[in-house]
């Protein structure tokens, strides 16, 4: 492209607005995550005080009760994911997570009180209403990223932004041993995130922008960049921009199915290791809270350096067009969920002699799942940039129907956690879901903008971008100014 590639030879800022935007909603992210995440490991030390700091109180409740109180934020999670999309699209993706950042800190700070004065049954309620609140964060982010990231850098941006889950992850699981075994006892898993969320909120209030035209501190260079590598986008398909979101035509188109359900067999083996991997930590491998935390991490933080060292030989192997799309998007989504199912497999049969090996296996199984953010991770934004919010919630309402079954099949299955052969059947289920999923998106996936897309970006106070002396000439006057 003519247009681009005047921009690019332009001096656009290194560190730019959109990596400042990709930045926040990495750390909004994470801190969401650690207060979606922090009950894994705040749950063991809730019905077992010995193993943490006795001085708090001690719950007995029954692994199928655990089970429900885990499953609860699932329950109100869902129940935004599919008109979030379009709150985000309405009212902007900045004030859709300003709220959902904030709710959930406001719940998260109050959720010790509550768990005194009303047990697990007031557990679950703030826990549902915290996932209700939560349930707008991913088709907002998936809003702004549309918005945001140049067609060439897509890839990209999305890892860098959504490894802020796993990062979350890391932090939360990791630190919550330390936490839970502190002076401040268990009630500071819930407390510490929300501080940090309050505080995120106030940053992202100040900084956040939900695209290009709505950011006063962006640069025309990189705005030019930003806004004409998606018209371009826009031009090449030649779509006109729907009114209404035409729900008939993407349950009827198989590349949108074959997402859906792959996004679904993620959802299941992800959902399945995270909210479970501490009890199997203890009841089989034997770990105490503190190596259990730090253990349950580790698969995280692979997870995250993963993602991380792919990305730039990923944008190099995209950019060079060696092969469509598509094929890119299932070659990354082959890899990130079909060695699980070996692993998943294997741990099936580890022993509880065989700790280290076990450890090595789920590290490698959340690890290697990294690559799908390469896969179908990004393809909501490939099939329509304007919906993809729309698209997102969608698959992340289904998929976290998964997240509600996962932990209720667990508690079904496993009524002696000590025992490895209830466990094999656990790992069993999520191996062939994922195989399944991602043979589904190998036939039927696909990277092509579908014709029921429409885009609604505008440019606002700017000269259409379709004549490369315009970009020049906003190159010049910001020299200028400068």
């Amino acid at each position: 492209m003519v247009l681009n590639q005047t921009i690019k030879e332009a001096k656009l800022p290194l560190f730019g607005r959109r990596h400042v935007q990709c930045v926040l909603l990495f750390f909004g992210l994470s801190v969401i995550y650690s207060m979606r995440v922090n009950l894994s490991v705040g749950i063991v030390a809730m019905m077992d005080n010995k193993a943490a700091n006795p001085d708090f109180p001690e719950y007995k409740w029954s692994e199928k009760t655990k089970s429900r109180v885990i499953s609860s934020f699932f329950c109100g999670y869902i129940c935004t994911q599919i008109p979030a999309g379009g709150w985000a699209r309405r009212f902007g993706g900045k004030v859709m997570l300003l709220f959902t950042v904030t709710s959930s800190s406001i719940i998260a700070i109050l959720t010790p009180l509550g768990v005194g004065m009303g047990d697990w049954i007031l557990l679950c309620i703030l826990r549902f209403l915290q996932g209700f609140g939560q349930g707008s964060t991913i088709p907002a982010m998936a809003t702004i990223l549309a918005k945001w990231a140049p067609v060439e850098e897509r890839s990209s941006l999305a890892t860098y932004l959504f490894s802020g889950a796993q990062f979350g992850t890391v932090i939360m699981l990791g630190a919550s041993g330390a936490m839970c075994s502190s002076p401040l006892g268990w009630p500071s898993i819930f407390y510490i995130p929300g501080a940090l969320g309050l505080s995120w909120a106030l940053i992202w209030l100040w900084l956040g922008a939900s695209s290009p035209s709505d950011c006063k501190a962006i640069s025309q260079a990189e705005r030019a960049y930003i806004e004409s590598s998606l018209n371009a986008q826009k031009k090449s398909a030649d779509h006109e921009m729907p009114s209404k979101v035409p729900w008939l035509k993407i349950f009827t188109t198989p590349a949108f199915l074959a997402l859906l359900t792959t996004h679904c067999g993620y959802t299941w083996g992800f959902w399945t290791l995270l909210t479970q991997i501490p009890s199997y930590m203890k009841s089989v491998l034997g770990k105490d809270i503190k190596s259990n935390a730090l253990l349950s991490s580790l698969p995280y933080l692979s997870m995250v350096i993963l993602g991380f060292i792919c990305c730039p030989f990923v944008r190099a192997f995209e950019e060079s067009k060696i092969v469509s799309t598509t094929v890119s998007r299932k070659i990354f989504n082959t890899i990130g969920q079909w060695i699980p199912v070996i692993t998943f497999i294997w741990l099936g049969y580890v022993t509880s002699e065989e700790s280290d090996l076990a450890v090595v296996l789920l590290t490698v199984t959340v690890s290697i799942s990294s690559i799908t953010h390469f896969g179908w991770q990004v393809n909501h934004i490939d099939l329509s940039p304007h919906f993809s919010g729309t698209l997102v919630g969608l698959t992340n309402s289904a998929a976290n129907v998964m997240s509600i079954i996962a932990p209720l099949v667990v508690g079904y299955i496993v009524t002696d956690p000590a025992s490895p052969d209830q466990w094999r059947i656990i790992f069993f289920i999520a191996a062939g879901y994922n195989f399944i999923a991602n043979l589904l998106f190998l036939l039927f996936g696909s990277a092509k903008m579908q014709d029921w897309h429409g885009e609604e970006l505008k440019v606002k106070e700017m000269k259409p971008l379709n004549d490369s002396a315009v970009v020049v000439q906003l190159m010049q006057e910001e020299k200028e100014a400068i």
